[in-house]
């Protein structure tokens, strides 16, 4: 039980400097790409450093979240339930929902 807690422990005692680099490389990333491509093509002023990280930040925001395995992963979870309701249907019962669907969708 102790050897798993320290395991643990080394694991994100590696995570948080694993987590500055990766946000400094793709900070570096955004700060290239927009610098390279949109002056020239939407008349853009060029970003420095921080501004890309700031917008790389804000990008999660708005179109992210900050949840744990990132945007989309939860559907699985989500659509388990309608899968077990569906496991749980009879052939009518089903036939019946794939003709309400077809109505309501067409």
């Amino acid at each position: 039980m102790m050897n798993r807690n320290f395991n643990r422990g080394r694991k994100f005692l590696f995570f948080i400097p694993a987590a500055v680099l990766i946000a400094a490389v793709l900070g570096y990333v955004v700060m290239f790409l927009w610098n390279w491509i949109l002056p020239e093509v939407a008349n853009t002023g060029k970003l420095n450093y921080w501004q890309a990280l700031g917008l790389l930040v804000l990008c999660r925001v708005l179109f992210g979240n900050f949840k744990p395995g990132g945007p989309g992963r939860g559907f699985g979870r989500r659509g388990s339930g309608m899968r077990e309701k569906w496991h749980d249907m009879t052939g009518e019962e089903r036939s019946r929902f794939k003709e309400e669907f077809k109505k309501r969708f067409r």
